[in-house]
């Protein structure tokens, strides 16, 4: 019997492709330099894609692939796969949680000691010789401060408990009230802002959850405030969150995603208040295999016909 078919989407580390290509037919479509052509001569045979989360899978994709079976995603976040065709279409579709979360969130809590504590710009300093000339300026503590989490689902929850060992305050945003959680949950996602001093962003992404954090949230977080992000560029309007980095009307920010990534907005560049990583909170090597390993578990328990791992749909 001849292997599957799939259609890989994007790059996997070499130790994810070594096995795919082991067991499977490997369609690569980031290097197809004809896409269109690719398609018309192997989407018929094509059962399954292997995608990542910011690359996804569209409609129009999965509709020129007939056979099409499962979609299996290299990411927790599942909206740049079309979840409703999928579904319409009898098409499966997994993801990879819960392998990624403590790493997601341990650099939730290092943005925020990075933004609070100035600690990209203190190694400057150190480098440039400015320690020399003179003690840097005062920062910010983190420890005992009011911490309002936006979106408290596995990544909010382990974000929550980090801080708790900084005996942090901790209030959360969501749609509704978690009963087995010792946080205090506030309804109104200004309100949270208005009453603390760190904002951490750990909602899913998609049309529900796009430029909730907006302007108003933003002024209400006001001048001494710190927002992380390290769920979506959707999440957050960014235009604003801009706004008020450039006029210091909030502190700092510690951002890991943003709006147009990886070609991100280049009013970031100059700004001193903002520590930016590269869409890198998941970028370990035991979480990256962790995640590569369920992509390939799924896949193999779908073609076996055992239950999936993780699904979505």
């Amino acid at each position: 019997m001849s292997a599957p078919e799939i259609l890989l989407m994007g790059p996997y580390p070499d130790w994810d492709m070594t096995e795919l290509e082991a067991k499977y037919k490997v369609h690569k479509f980031y290097e197809a330099a004809d896409k269109d052509a690719l398609l018309s001569q192997h989407g018929a045979n094509i059962r399954a894609i292997a995608t990542r989360g910011e690359l996804g899978a569209s409609a129009a994709l999965m509709g020129k692939l007939p056979s099409l079976e499962i979609v299996s995603c290299y990411g927790v976040g599942t909206d740049a796969i079309d979840l409703g065709y999928a579904k319409s279409n009898g098409i499966k579709v997994t993801n990879t949680p819960d392998v990624l979360t403590a790493d997601v969130a341990d650099l939730g809590v290092g943005l925020l000691l990075a933004a609070a504590r100035q600690i990209p710009q203190a190694d400057t300093y150190v480098r440039q010789g400015s320690w020399t000339k003179g003690n840097m300026g005062l920062v910010t503590r983190v420890c005992g401060k009011k911490v309002g989490i936006v979106g408290m689902g596995r990544v909010g929850v382990t974000v929550a408990r980090r801080l708790a060992a900084f005996e942090c305050d901790i209030s959360y945003f969501d749609i509704a009230a978690r009963t087995d959680l010792p946080y205090t949950f506030v309804a109104d996602l200004t309100e949270l802002a208005r009453g603390c001093e760190f904002l951490i962003v750990t909602l899913s992404g998609g049309e529900s959850t796009k430029g909730i954090v907006n302007a108003g949230v933003l002024a209400a977080l006001g001048k001494d405030g710190i927002i992380v992000n390290i769920s979506r560029g959707s999440t957050v309007d960014e235009d604003a969150l801009l706004d008020v980095l450039e006029k210091g009307q909030i502190k700092a920010a510690g951002l890991d995603v943003f709006a147009t990534e990886p070609n991100i907005n280049a009013r970031y560049l100059p700004l001193t208040n903002v520590v930016l990583q590269p869409h890198h909170a998941s970028g370990t090597v035991e979480t990256r295999q962790a995640m590569g390993k369920l992509v390939r578990d799924n896949l193999a328990a779908h073609f076996s016909g055992a239950a999936l791992l993780t699904p979505v749909v």
